[in-house]
């Protein structure tokens, strides 16, 4: 066992030296049944974080007892590599929360745009303005935006407010003029407002950030 492990663990500091990336040993750190290879990075606070294991288990191969046969015609063991490319994905989840602080860019946040009406009164367009998002086409081949609405009986100001505290990228709020002119007045989570556009100008725009993956929308 110590020369396979001496072995694959040459092996692996040869392949990390080779990549040209920063290789940091850390003796005794490998997991019982194998020596392996993480890739760490930061978060924008810094805490560190396994983003990516790949690691061989030796112990697999005695306990199901794996062998093949080589070309001297003499068994040789088969090694099992554990390759986990996010780590766990819970993990993946938790470092990009962090990072973004929770304020995720318009191609990956859980919700893209809220929909806010003024009134009952734009409810129709409201719906509209929604139906209208939900049919986006984007770049992967899914269609529509993630996007909900506030049809709530709260004032408009609060609906606002409660968008921001829960870091949604856009706001459109839509109210009798937007409804009668075709047109979205939009607002970013910091607070921004950018006035109101055209629908259609909105939809491009929103369909350019979540497929160019650019974090634009602050």
């Amino acid at each position: 066992m110590d020369e396979f492990w001496d072995y694959s663990t040459n092996a692996l500091r040869n392949v990390a030296l080779a990549s040209g990336l920063k290789l940091t040993e850390v003796p005794g750190e490998a997991a019982f049944y194998g020596p392996k290879i993480d890739f760490m990075i930061k978060s924008a606070i810094g805490t560190e974080y396994t983003i990516s294991t790949n690691q061989l288990d030796f112990l697999a191969t005695q306990t199901f007892d794996l062998s093949y046969i080589g070309e001297d015609g003499a068994d040789h063991p088969v090694y099992v590599i554990h390759r986990a490319p996010l780590g766990t994905h819970e993990r993946f989840t938790a470092f990009l929360i962090e990072h973004y602080a929770g304020a995720f860019p318009v191609w990956l946040a859980p919700i893209q745009a809220r929909v806010i009406p003024i009134s009952e009164k734009v409810a129709d367009y409201a719906q509209k303005v929604l139906d209208s998002l939900f049919q986006v086409p984007v770049v992967n081949g899914t269609a529509g935006l993630r996007v909900d609405i506030d049809t709530s009986n709260e004032r408009m100001q609060k609906k606002i407010r409660d968008a921001q505290l829960q870091k949604i990228p856009y706001m459109l709020v839509v109210g009798e003029r937007e409804a009668q002119e075709g047109k979205v007045a939009v607002r970013l989570r910091s607070g921004k407002d950018l006035g109101a556009m055209p629908l259609e100008t909105f939809l491009a725009r929103i369909k350019n950030e979540a497929e160019s993956r650019k974090d634009v929308a602050e």
